[in-house]
């Protein structure tokens, strides 16, 4: 058993070697060709699921602003050819999937409601992507569930004292212990490569710090942040303000700024 669990550490410890573009550390060992067909595929499903935004003037405006963004040679690095959809449904969101996909749900159009404040949200999205956070959110998960299991195995054949109460603790301590504080750490991480994404396409980043006061006011009540994957709206609007000097001097240097234009809605 204590080999077993040696080996687990051993090789997130090896394949730890994996930087995210803030130069975080990463344990992300999915195979990149397996996340695109993951991606891929949950795309296709979602489009056979959901119905598509038919007016024409809503997909111009969602792939041109979709399109300063992916055309940027990071964004280009991960994926030449982007597709996006907007879906006809009043969902606030969006997501991006590794693959080169994009989502919109038409009730984000509500909350982001000029061209810089959507590209603060598309920018976050393709920052999850950029940053690998789809392997590595598999990559733990896959690595906490070995390890209840060998630890089961092994109290199990020990007779070990509690042991129902004892792996119950454990599942809590694995999920808001490891797996709940990445989340924070994603949503804060794609947060800061979003910024940067939106001022070098030519969107004002100050923007970004409108939108989530948007989402602040139409998003009703939060869980508190310590059980919650996505950090409260002012930890979210006070570290962008912190990268604003940076994510200005790169809009600043676009000679030729973004020009999108919302329709009505």
């Amino acid at each position: 058993m204590k080999t077993n669990l040696f080996a687990i550490v051993l090789l997130m410890t090896l394949t730890a070697c994996a930087v995210s573009p803030t130069g975080r550390k990463q344990l992300a060992f999915m195979p990149e060709s397996q996340m695109v067909s993951m991606g891929l595929q949950s795309f296709e499903q979602i489009k056979q699921d959901t119905p598509h935004v038919k007016d024409v003037a809503i997909n111009k405006y969602v792939q041109c602003v979709a399109d300063a963004i992916t055309r940027l040679p990071e964004v280009q690095q991960s994926s030449r050819d982007w597709e996006v959809v907007v879906f006809d449904e009043e969902t606030v969101n969006a997501f991006a999937l590794p693959g080169g996909r994009i989502g919109v749900y038409k009730g984000l159009l509500l909350v982001a409601t000029t061209p810089d404040q959507l590209a603060a949200v598309m920018g976050h999205e393709v920052g999850h992507v950029l940053a690998d956070h789809g392997n590595e959110r598999v990559s733990q998960n896959m690595a906490v569930g070995q390890s209840l299991a060998l630890l089961g195995n092994w109290m199990s054949a020990n007779n070990t004292a509690y042991r129902e109460q004892a792996m119950s603790l454990l599942g809590l301590g694995s999920k808001f212990g490891v797996l709940m504080p990445f989340g924070r750490l994603h949503e804060s991480e794609a947060d800061e490569i979003g910024q940067t994404l939106m001022a070098k396409a030519g969107f004002d980043p100050r923007q970004s710090v409108t939108l989530w006061q948007n989402m602040g006011k139409g998003g009703g009540k939060a869980p508190p942040e310590f059980l919650s994957t996505h950090p409260s709206h002012d930890t979210r609007i006070g570290k962008l303000e912190s990268g604003m000097g940076a994510a200005m001097n790169h809009y600043n240097a676009v000679t030729n700024k973004a020009q999108c234009k919302a329709p009505e809605i």
